[in-house]
This record gives C-alpha cells, structure tokens and sequence, in this order.
C-alpha cells in the first residue's frame, strides 16, 4: 500500500516524539535514584561531612581529662582538589587514604601536624577517647556500639554522648551532587567535648595507687580524703583493656570486675570497730593476759603468737593484734549495741556513688547469730561470716582520722557545661560516729601498732602514718594444703593531722604486713612527693 507524503511525516514526528519523551524519563529517573542515594545535604545543592567523634569529657578534680586527655589531627579530604601523592604524605595510614581517595568522594582520615590546610582539606583537632595509658579504668568504664556500658561512661552516658554538635564542614553542590571548589566552604569546629563529668578523683594520685600496685595480681586500693569522704583513687586489681574485650573476658582472674565494690573476709582490721565498741560502752581500761588461746564455749581460739603476749592494755594488744584480747571483750559487750556501732561505721551498708558503681554493703551478722559465743568471737576479730568491701574499711578510717566525724564516700563532684566551671556540687555529708575522745584513742592506738611494732612494713622515714593490717582467713585452701589469706592495711598519714586515708587489699596474699603493708608504704611515701613538689 502506498502512503502519502503526509502521513510519512506524521509517523516520523511521533516516532520522535516518542524517543525525546523516553530519553527525558530515563534522565528524570536517574537523577531521581542518585539524588535518594546521597545524604540529604546534597539535594539541598550542599553537603555536610562530619570530622571525629565529639563526646563529653570525664574530669579529675582540678579539671584534667582522664579521657579525651590527647589530641589527634583529623583531616576532611575532597579528592577532586586535592594532589593524590601530596596529601597521601600527610596521611597516618596511607593505605587507606589511597583507598578512600580512589572512591573520588568527601572522606575523613587521620593525618599528621605537618598537613596544611587548604579549600579541599579542612583540618580539626578531635580528642582521642581512651589514651594508651588509660588511668582509671574501672571507674571509667567503656563502651560498647557506641553507648556507655559500664563505669562513668554508662551512668552518664546520655550527658557524654548527647545531641552534641559535632565538627563538620559544608560545601555547595551542583544538582548532580558534585562538589564546588570555589564556592567557598562553612567549617563549625566543636568544643562540646569540653561538656562533662566532674569526679573527686586526682589524677596524680590514681597513678601513684595504680603504680604501686602493680603487683597485685588480684586485689583493690582505695584513697580518700578524710575530711570530706572525696575518693581520690580507687583502683582494682588486674586492669584491662578496653580495645580487647575479649581478651579480658578470657582472663580467669575476671578484670572486669571492680574489687573496691566487693565484699571480703576482714580480719584484724575489725579489732578498730571492736576497741570502739568498747570504749562507748566504757570498757577502754580492759587488761587481759594473752596465753595464746581461749576457749569460748568448748571451743579453743588462738592467738597467731601461740606463746601468747601476757599482760597486755587495749592499745598494746591493738600493737600486738592478738586475737584472744578481742574476743574476750567482745564477751563482756552489750551486743545490741555492739552491732549498732559497726552499724554506725559503715558495715553492712551499700555505697552508693553514681548509677552502676555501688558497694557491696556486705555482711553483717545479726544480734541472734552474734548470741552464739563462738560467732561473737569470731566477730570480734573480724572473721566468720562478716565480710566488707574496701570501701567500707577506707570508710572507718575517715571516722577515726577525722574525730569521729565519718564522711559519706563521694565520687562524683559534679558537672561541666566548659571545662571550666563545676556546677551541681554538694558539699560532704557528715555523721558523727563516735566521740572525739574515741576517736583520739583509736588513732593513737593506729599509730603505735606502726611506730611501737619494729616489724612493722608500714613505717616510714618519709612520714608519720598511723595503720592497722589484717590476715583475713578464708577457709578456703591451696594445692598445699596451705589456707588461702587476704592481706589488708588500713591506715591514714600524716598521722599527727590526717589528710588521707588509704586502703589495701590483697587477695590471697597472704600477711598484711608482709603483702599489703609495703604497697600502703610506697602509697604514703609517694603522696608526701607529690605534697612536696606543690
């Protein structure tokens, strides 16, 4: 059949008409896909990209980092204006930079000092969260994707990682997305990593307990100022890593866990709370003479020197630490009272710091468990079921160096909106606990079993300190056959006007003053540096 000139043109006319409406569909629709595809930034013809990772800061007391306490340079690169090879120089991680560059878009990488700024490279200076050295670990915390999941880092995880403004730099777009070099460029460099958490820690001091105690396979040091109840370092005993989790969480010695909020066996060191049991109930003056045993109800108790030390007062048996001295006083006590006392002091009672770091309130056995003769013996030199954490021990020294006076242990002084100024902070929470005459006493007593025992590892030329130690049976026994101990010292220097007070303990470490006395000596001997260089 044959067509017309006119129809010819007709079909071709619709035929294009038809491929321009296709090819315009196809673009519209590929445009469509790449614009969804971008961050929302690039159809509002810009681009914003995010440098480091802004989080709030936990200070010491002096407002020192002990996170975010080093700098690092990190570098928003626009490979589109920059020299590959030139900027490459400038790179922490070359590899990588030529990796993310060869992709052709916005990327972060962590670069030196020496890289200079120029329009497609803009350069911040982010804090780095933990340090290789972190201090303070267990009270720190870590995280996990992301969020606080233990320590400080979880109870305020919401303030450390909120709607903060990150470091960020903005360029304009062409409707494809593409960058424009020479339109200039918005840069927002944050300081709301200056935000944060106040502790009552030193920093310094942390360090000195960390240090000597280096040792320590599995133990706790706690150190408060005795006045106000401030914990200025509480470490525990293996540390770990926070970048290899799992690494910890094979260790048998469990790491993670944060031995100055666990309970322990006591020992000797309760005799404190014995002698001031005694002394409110008007029984300072007792005299006993110590043969090396006693029998309490058909059962034999013994003294650790089993010659016995003779004739002795209070405060030489506290010299002593003879055991058959105590749990005949303990006899001649108004119970009630007796556990009221202890009470008073701190046992069987939690220690609140923040969300998620409480300690343990341990045990503290009732009146009808202390009427039984042998419990009650074995209460007055702190065994059988009594069990208290380092903190409850650091506690009762604050009372004692303090006059009586026992402080609430804090942790948290309060928050920083700057780095600068600390806002929320309460003052100590004090409670008189037992007479200044009492207190007088007990302190005293303290600094004679250090200066009047010749065997004493707690003394030292350094400074006069006042200390009591323990070996705080367990009941549980090694390959040997040999019973497992905890070494304790407690104790509180300068000893004529007390200012710290410091606890240690070792687990299975066997004799206070063989294992935990020389790591409170070094502790003592290193803060008088520290006071010294101030």
């Amino acid at each position: 059949m044959v067509r017309k000139r006119g129809e010819h043109g007709v079909i071709l006319l619709t035929a294009a008409f038809f491929i321009v409406f296709a090819v315009l569909a196809g673009n519209f629709y590929r445009i469509s896909y790449e614009g969804a595809a971008m961050p929302a930034s690039y159809t509002d013809h810009s681009v914003t990209i995010e440098a480091g990772s802004c989080q709030g800061t936990i200070y010491d007391r002096e407002m020192r980092p002990i996170v975010n306490a080093e700098l690092q340079k990190a570098a928003v690169a626009v490979p589109s204006a920059l020299d590959r090879e030139k900027t490459a120089a400038y790179a922490l991680d070359r590899k990588s930079f030529l990796d993310d560059f060869d992709k052709g878009q916005p990327f972060v990488f962590l670069c030196s000092d020496k890289a200079l700024e120029e329009e497609g490279l803009t350069i911040f200076t982010v804090p780095v969260r933990y340090s290789e050295n972190q201090t303070a670990r267990h009270i720190v915390g870590y995280l996990s994707d992301g969020a606080g999941a233990d320590g400080i880092e979880y109870a305020y995880d919401s303030l450390l990682r909120g709607d903060l403004p990150q470091n960020s730099v903005t360029y304009s777009t062409d409707g494809f997305g593409n960058i424009l070099i020479g339109d200039g460029k918005k840069v927002f460099r944050s300081e709301s990593y200056k935000s944060g958490v106040v502790l009552t820690l030193d920093k310094d001091i942390q360090r000195i307990c960390e240090d000597c105690g280096r040792n320590i396979d599995t133990g706790a040091i706690v150190c408060a100022d005795v006045k106000t109840g401030d914990i200025l370092a509480m470490a525990s005993f293996p540390d770990y890593d926070p970048a290899n989790m799992e690494q910890a969480l094979r260790d048998n010695r469990s790491p993670l866990i944060d031995r100055a909020l666990y309970s322990y066996s006591v020992g000797s060191v309760f005799k404190l709370v014995t002698a001031a049991a005694a002394l409110d109930q008007g029984l300072g003056g007792n005299m006993y003479s110590c043969v090396g045993s006693i029998d309490i109800g058909g059962r034999q108790f013994n003294c650790h020197k089993l010659d016995g030390h003779g004739l002795q007062d209070m405060s030489e048996a506290m010299t002593n630490s003879c055991n058959t001295y105590f749990i005949d006083l303990a006899q001649c006590l108004d119970i009630e009272k007796y556990r009221r006392k202890a009470t008073y002091l701190g046992f069987g009672r939690e220690n609140y710091l923040c969300a998620g770091i409480t300690g343990s309130g341990g045990v503290l056995p009732t009146c009808d468990e202390l009427s039984v003769p042998a419990e009650l013996a074995n209460f007055a030199f702190g065994q059988g079921r009594l069990t208290a954490t380092p903190l409850q021990i650091t506690q009762l020294t604050c009372a004692i160096a303090n006059g009586g006076q026992m402080p609430v242990l804090r942790l948290i002084k309060g928050l920083t909106a700057d780095g600068t100024a600390v806002s929320g902070e309460k003052l100590p929470q004090l409670s008189e606990v037992m007479s200044t005459d009492d207190a007088e006493a007990l302190r005293k007593m303290m600094v004679l079993a250090v200066r009047e025992n010749d065997n004493s590892k707690a003394r030292t030329k350094k400074i006069s300190v006042g200390a009591k130690t323990s070996t705080a049976q367990t009941g549980r026994y090694d390959e040997k056959g040999e019973e497992l101990c905890h070494a304790w010292i407690t104790g509180f220097f300068p000893a004529r006007k007390p200012k710290y007070a410091v606890t240690v303990l070792i687990e299975n470490g066997g004799y206070g003053n063989d294992a935990a006395a020389p790591v409170f000596r070094r502790i003592a001997e290193r803060i008088a540096d520290l006071e010294n260089e101030k």
